[in-house]
């Protein structure tokens, strides 16, 4: 796949952060408020996408280029963007199991072009969201794993049967423990589910970390929150993870990681 900015993926280079350099856009200046500028942009991708795969003619390479866009508009308000540890992500050659914490509607949108150009990669998802209006299309396009979210030995089920079967040809799951989006990080609601398709499928867990509250859980529609740009987005990508045994020493590790991040990026931001 082609590489859309050689800043972000030089093989020399394992992070990507913004240029702190970089100027807001004109609509970012021109409103008072990010999110005038923001949220109509981000419509345009869902709407131009949802239509391509509503088609049928929804492919990787556009999946990536969107998620770039996405990437690129959240600087373009002013968010400062940090990713570390890429060089993680492809050290295991074949398919893993991506587990990490699940703060916002960002890292959904963004990680697609971070992961996709190294690992073919999909998702573990609610169900719903496979018939949200527009977006529903480009979400079945990426044949995620669905999961309700009401029985959990049904959910356990679906995952660990469509995961291996996914790994087996190659494509590496993003799980997201967590019951739902929170930006508070509970270790007693992080569930073992991810180190488990680990096990089943015998690939390797590559942990990761993020803090991307700068894009907030409205209150009437969760997507639809605050835009912060004092707040900085935080992604680190660990060293993957052989689980041994059943995984319980290595599911505590990746809590220990996620917590060490936070808490590292939370220094980092004394003021907020």
């Amino acid at each position: 796949m082609e590489i859309l900015d050689d800043n972000f993926y030089l093989s020399k280079n394992d992070c990507y952060i913004t240029d702190p350099e970089r100027k807001r856009s004109f609509p970012s200046r021109f409103f008072l408020s990010s999110k005038l500028s923001f949220y109509p942009q981000i419509l345009w991708y869902v709407l131009s996408n949802g239509a391509k795969a509503a088609f049928r003619q929804y492919t990787n390479e556009d999946w990536v280029k969107a998620s770039y866009g996405i990437l690129r508009t959240l600087e373009n308000v002013g968010i400062i963007i940090n990713v570390s540890g890429l060089k993680n992500i492809s050290v295991f050659e074949g398919p893993v199991v991506f587990v990490g914490n699940h703060m916002s509607v960002l890292e959904t949108f963004v990680l697609p072009c971070i992961i996709q150009p190294l690992k073919p990669v999909t998702f573990v998802v609610k169900r719903d969201l496979l018939h949200m209006p527009v977006f529903k299309h480009v979400m079945r396009s990426r044949d995620p794993i669905a999961v309700g979210r009401v029985n959990p030995r049904e959910d356990f089920k679906t995952v660990m049967e469509e995961g291996v079967k996914k790994i087996q040809k190659g494509i590496s799951i993003i799980i997201f423990p967590q019951s739902t989006r929170s930006v508070e990080f509970k270790p007693e609601e992080f569930n073992s589910l991810g180190v488990k398709l680990a096990v089943r499928a015998n690939v390797p867990v590559v942990p990761f970390a993020l803090k991307t509250d700068a894009w907030g859980i409205g209150k009437i529609i969760k997507d639809f929150g605050k835009i912060d740009i004092k707040k900085k987005v935080w992604f680190r990508f660990g060293e993957p993870l052989k689980i041994q045994g059943r995984g319980a020493e290595e599911h505590e590790k990746i809590i220990k990681f996620i917590q060490d991040c936070l808490t590292g990026w939370k220094k980092e931001e004394p003021n907020l």
